[in-house]
């Protein structure tokens, strides 16, 4: 047994009723880690061209990494991937909480899953075995009831789910996964394909680990970060993900009204200090993880919220708040509530209903069109109403249950334009025309506007501090101003995002607050490998590589990089109007050239290279990219 990972990946065919276990070696895990490295090598190598994502020949990966399931902050993550049904591109997420760990603990390093069951069902994995099981009688439960169910039939309170709901069930396209209630893979529609396969969760329970190659180097670097991530990320444990949202307000990186405006003037009232004195009751955490960054809270009604689905972070706080124009902070609590029951996306759940409201107050929707519900900004009665007509599918529900992007081409008209999405997927709650290096991340991304975006952080290389040394440890000595969108900016992003698709694919929770170097020894102590930054810089060029040719393969180009046309203005309120900050057209695109010539794409399609793709060693997708021009 080699250290960190067993060496067997799951195989589910739920067409024929089938497992199988395959066996990959050493050279494989350092190659591609898990999570989206082995998401991408599994889409690419078995995935057919141009299926429907919530067809059967779909294939869903659920893949933990090497840090999963060891003793290690951030050790509780996984990758879930699949083709997008949101816009048919590259689909992956990531969750935290306990069932990736638990799954490692089952003996398995992923789960490749294909085709789709006759009648709903569940995957029970449990110590080097797996068996389909009915879930019949679980069809249309909300989370909470599904894992009570589970554990109930298994006989064990101990088990870890990983599941959808009603919204999963009923392919509302930005539908989650979520772990152990309070978890969510929120990104590009994971938990519609696991919908439309009729696979209702994935349980796990385990009673052994990997190895580790230096247990007594493991057990000192975790209790060093015990010791001292409060002063490394001081708010983390006491606040959470989300501090410094006043701020970010007079800063102009407070997204409002569909990206509309960019100020919101009640701020205060949804900000999380405002969670922690009012609604919050609780901070938890995922295995293994001294930080406990993550909320609980409880709300009363009429917007009711259960501590058992934990509590709103920074990005749902966002979506439906600000840019709803929503200062009722119970109501967002509720539409959290909502979203882990029904398992919804926040973010795209958010955006799609922020912009049904730019479209009612622009009169591309009428009363008639949404049911009488006076869908305006700042609504929030008519926001939870929304949301619940959506993951049912009810009325106008039906239609915004595909997203922004294919709701606005049904209504037309320029409704279209209203759509704040990249790829399909709607933007992540932070301002790209605050943040340039941002508004590149968003274009080049694989899966779309993801808020994990490399250069996410990109106000902060402007001073001295964490971050700024983080960047030195990858070359760049000073700080570049957050407008800045220039060669050296795109050079500085091929770095960060490279880097940051390394740590997605062991899986490393970003919050934990490693630098690269330590991000390095972690890997090493659990693996006995002597990886450097160099070859993790590598391990996340190929994931990105890999991403990149499945995205040509299905079609897409250079003019599928893009932001909506709003970013090239400024907003209509806030520090970027006054400043009359945007995002600079022309400069965008010089700077995409320059980053693609730099990941060793065509500077002029972004199509992966022959020889970069060897130089990875990824010779075996050349002729991918050879077929897929013969078929044009």
């Amino acid at each position: 047994m080699s250290n960190g990972y067993w060496g067997r990946i799951l195989r589910v065919d739920l067409t024929q009723s089938r497992i199988d276990v395959e066996e990959q070696g050493d050279h494989f895990y350092r190659r591609h880690l898990g999570g989206m490295g082995m998401i991408g090598y599994y889409l690419l190598r078995e995935l057919a061209p141009c299926v429907d994502p919530l067809g059967p020949d779909n294939v869903q990966v659920f893949a933990p990494g090497v840090i999963t399931g060891t003793p290690t902050p951030g050790g509780g993550r996984n990758g879930v991937g699949a083709k997008s049904p949101m816009g048919g591109a590259f689909g992956r997420s990531e969750a935290g909480g306990f069932w990736g760990a638990e799954l490692k603990r089952a003996g398995f390093d992923a789960i490749v899953v294909n085709g789709r069951a006759p009648k709903p069902v569940y995957l029970w994995v449990h110590d080097g075995e797996a068996e389909i099981r009915s879930a019949e009688h679980l069809w249309g439960m909300h989370t909470r009831e599904s894992q009570e169910a589970i554990r109930t039939e298994l006989g064990d309170k101990m088990i870890r789910t990983a599941q959808i709901g009603p919204g999963g069930e009923k392919l509302v396209r930005f539908a989650c996964v979520i772990n152990d209630l309070k978890h969510a893979a929120g990104r590009t529609g994971m938990g519609a394909v696991m919908g439309s396969k009729n696979l209702k969760a994935i349980a796990a329970r385990g009673h052994s680990s990997p190895g580790l190659a230096d247990p007594d180097t493991v057990k000192e670097m975790a209790k060093w970060m015990a010791a001292n991530h409060r002063n490394i990320a001081p708010t983390l444990s006491t606040i959470g993900t989300v501090p410094g949202m006043v701020g970010n307000n007079l800063a102009g990186n407070i997204p409002t009204c569909n990206f509309r405006d960019g100020y919101f003037e009640e701020m205060e009232s949804i900000c999380a200090e405002t969670v922690r004195d009012t609604i919050r009751i609780g901070m938890e955490g995922c295995y293994a993880c001294p930080i406990r960054c993550k909320k609980v809270v409880r709300t009363e009604a009429p917007f009711e919220s259960d501590p058992q689905y934990g509590g709103p972070e920074y990005e749902t706080l966002g979506a439906f708040g600000s840019d709803c124009g929503v200062s009722d902070l119970n109501a967002i609590a509720r539409a959290h509530h909502l979203c882990q029951a029904y398992t919804l996306d926040s973010i795209s759940a958010g955006g799609t209903i922020a912009f049904a409201m730019e479209c009612f107050e622009s009169g591309y929707l009428t009363h008639k069109d949404t049911d009488g519900i006076d869908l305006r900004f700042g609504n929030a009665e008519a926001m939870i109403q929304m949301l619940e007509k959506i993951a049912r599918r009810e009325g106008i529900g039906d239609l915004l249950a595909e997203g922004s992007w294919r709701a606005g081409k049904v209504i037309g008209r320029g409704a279209e334009k209203l759509s704040m999405t990249v790829k399909g997927v709607e933007f992540g709650m932070h301002e790209p025309r605050l943040k340039h290096g941002l508004a590149l991340g968003y274009c080049v991304e694989a899966h779309g506007a993801d808020h994990n975006a490399p250069a996410l952080q990109d106000t902060l290389y402007e001073k001295e501090g964490r971050h700024l040394e983080e960047a030195r440890q990858l070359g760049w000595l000073e700080p570049m101003p957050a407008n800045e969108l220039s060669d050296r900016k795109a050079a500085f992003l091929v770095d960060t995002h490279n880097f940051r698709a390394m740590k997605d694919s062991a899986v490393m929770c970003a919050f934990i607050p490693w630098d690269h170097v330590k991000c390095c020894e972690v890997i090493n102590s659990i693996t006995g490998w002597n990886t450097t930054v160099t070859e993790a810089l590598r391990i996340g060029e190929r994931a990105v590589t890999m991403a990149r040719v499945f995205n040509v393969r299905e079609g897409f180009t250079r003019e599928d990089d893009m932001l909506p046309d709003r970013f090239f203005t400024p907003p209509t309120r806030g520090s970027l109007k006054e400043k009359e900050q945007a995002v600079d057209r022309v400069k965008l695109e010089s700077a995409k050239s320059t980053y693609y010539l730099l990941m060793g794409w065509d500077p002029e399609t972004g199509i992966p290279t022959p020889e970069k793709l060897r130089a990875l060693d990824l010779g075996w997708a050349v002729e991918l990219l050879t077929e897929k021009a013969s078929r044009r």
